[in-house]
C-alpha cells in the first residue's frame, strides 16, 4: 500500500480524484504543482465549484456524474483555475 501511495504521489502526471459527493479525496504532487493548491488545501473541497472555471462547471459536473455511474469519458479537457488565478488546461479521463 505504501508503494502504491508513493507511486501516485510522485507520478509525473496530475492524479486527482473525488468521492461520491464530488469532493476531492486524491490530489498528487503534480496536481499541486500545476494548480498551486496543496493536498491539504484541496482535500475535501468540491472539485467543480472550487477548481473548475465557471463557464465549464455544468459540463464538467455532468461528466463526473456519468463517471460516478460507470459511464466513462475519455480525453475530456478541463480548465482548472489555479490559486494565482491562471488557467491550466488538463486532458483527463473520467
Amino acid at each position: 500500500a505504501n508503494e502504491l501511495r508513493q507511486l501516485v504521489d510522485t507520478a509525473n502526471a496530475p492524479i486527482f480524484g473525488i468521492d461520491v459527493h464530488g469532493n476531492v479525496n486524491e490530489w498528487n504532487d503534480k496536481t499541486a504543482e500545476i494548480t498551486g493548491y496543496s493536498k491539504e488545501e484541496a482535500h475535501a473541497q468540491p472539485l467543480v465549484s472550487t477548481f473548475i472555471v465557471p463557464s465549464l462547471r455544468k459540463s464538467v459536473q455532468e461528466v463526473l456524474d456519468k463517471a460516478l455511474h460507470g459511464n466513462e469519458t475519455s480525453n475530456y479537457e478541463l480548465e482548472f483555475e489555479t490559486k494565482s488565478g491562471e488557467i491550466r488546461y488538463l486532458l483527463v479521463n473520467a
